[in-house]
């Protein structure tokens, strides 16, 4: 990225995955996930003998295991390897250096989260990776007594999660050092929702619409359109927001400030819903018969303004969406494929998603995680309509993608961004999540870094100079 002075690098969700291995479906809003870290350069942080002989026999035992680099991560496979390895290091760890200094700093420091997020981990493996609301009832509540005796018995993984996270945190902050130094800055993501089964809905239940037995009262998702009739149904718990008013937003104002220690600038999914959320009662099979309700708007919106966050303001924007937004003044985001009304088969030049309409607080994309890649889309459109978008474009079939990141950059948005796939120039095979749908090629996509011909970035790089972006 530095040599090709590209100063942004957009990341996902980094918090730990359950379900579906997505991660905005995450199973802690503030760990970090432990299938990232870099088994092999632990032993800048285990440099114990004893803890040095576990980790390279964890080497060997990986060794050829998900090294094909092939186009998709096989999770299964992953967390019947490395996880297991993993758990091995970070026990020798625990036992080695409880005393450790830093380690202790750091457990300390993330005690508001750490604890009940370790404990979370170990209750799940101890019940078979079964959700907290199928727990038994005086854990599944919290009770002191049940609190008391869990933590007690399941001591040993508990200091396994809190060193597992220990080595996340340090890696990630070593990452993110290296990349501004570079000039480098990082983008994080932060959704909107909570997941069901996350600890975070076990530990701060008032929070949510969640009944006295732990059963969830109502659903996110979003209404029924033209691209989904019944509507999306996402299944995560809604927040009660008049419980989050009564302490200034506490929660929120934790996460956020939890994300600028290790990201720089900050993407808010879903942000039409602070304004107002699709809410579905429990026990639908759809969203049809959801509806709108409130959002917080600025009571809570206020306490981040002046922060570096972009907001994620895409889907049925109102005028009140568009009005909150600007009393933010985040910048929105621009999706180049919604630039042209494919549905309708017409070209209208005044589409707020052409490059030539975009004002200048405004982040453009080609395509997010959530859509195809600029290939695949461009592949599947008829040839009336290819004709129309070469014409934009004034370039054959074979540019229009390297088209599409030219007039992005040469457009007056405050930053572009280009999934890799789209610099790499991929089809949708390569695509990173349909959806509404659960699959193993959602969120599994995986870089060759063979693919990556250097003039690919030559000529981003000629782009991004000729536009004044570096």
């Amino acid at each position: 990225m530095a040599q090709a002075n590209i100063r942004l690098w957009q990341i996902l969700p980094l918090g730990p995955t359950g379900y579906g291995d997505s991660p905005y479906a995450s199973r802690s809003c503030f760990a970090g996930n432990e299938l990232l870290i870099d088994i092999r350069s632990l032993n800048n942080i285990c440099d114990d003998n004893d803890i040095g002989l576990v980790l390279n026999d964890a080497i060997k035992d990986l060794e050829g295991v998900g090294l094909d680099c092939s186009a998709r991560v096989d999770y299964n496979q992953v967390y019947a390897t490395k996880m297991v390895a993993l758990k091995k290091i970070a026990g020798a760890f625990a036992r080695g250096h409880a005393q450790d200094v830093d380690f202790q700093a750091f457990c300390s420091e993330n005690a508001w989260w750490l604890d009940d997020y370790a404990l979370y981990q170990g209750l799940v493996n101890n019940f078979n990776d079964s959700r907290w609301f199928m727990w038994p009832q005086d854990i599944k509540d919290r009770r002191k007594s049940a609190m008391a005796k869990w933590t007690k018995d399941l001591a040993d993984e508990i200091s396994i999660y809190k060193a597992l996270q220990y080595f996340f945190h340090c890696q990630w902050n070593s990452l993110h050092k290296f990349a501004n130094d570079l000039g480098i800055k990082i983008i994080g993501d932060i959704p909107i929702f909570a997941a069901g089964d996350s600890v975070d809905v076990w530990t701060n239940r008032r929070l949510f619409k969640i009944d006295s037995k732990g059963n969830q009262t109502a659903l996110a998702g979003c209404p029924p359109d033209d691209f989904c009739p019944t509507g999306q149904l996402w299944g995560n718990p809604v927040y009660n927001w008049k419980e989050h008013e009564k302490d200034d937003f506490a929660w929120w104002r934790r996460r956020v400030e939890m994300m600028f220690k290790i990201v720089d600038i900050l993407r808010i999914d879903h942000f039409r819903g602070f304004e107002s959320y699709w809410e579905t009662p429990a026990g639908e099979e759809t969203a049809m018969n959801g509806k709108w309700m409130p959002g917080p708007g600025m009571k809570l919106l206020g306490h981040f303004k002046g922060m570096d966050i972009i907001a994620e303001d895409l889907g049925f924007m109102t005028p009140e969406v568009q009005q909150l937004r600007a009393a933010t003044e985040f910048p929105g985001m621009k999706i180049y494929q919604f630039g042209w009304d494919i549905q309708n088969g017409r070209f209208d030049a005044s589409n707020e998603y052409l490059p030539h309409n975009y004002e200048q607080n405004c982040v453009a994309y080609t395509g997010t995680h959530d859509n195809e890649t600029a290939r695949g889309w461009y592949n599947r459109q008829s040839d009336e309509y290819k004709d129309i978008i070469r014409r934009y474009l004034q370039c054959p079939d074979d540019e229009v993608v390297w088209q599409m990141i030219r007039t992005l950059l040469a457009s007056s948005a405050k930053y572009a961004i280009f999934p890799m796939q789209d610099i790499m120039g991929l089809d949708n095979s390569a695509r990173m999540n349909v959806p509404s749908t659960v699959g193993i090629s959602n969120w599994s996509w995986r870089m060759d870094p063979n693919q990556l011909e250097g003039w690919k970035l030559d000529r981003l790089r000629e782009y991004i100079m000729l536009y004044g972006r570096s």
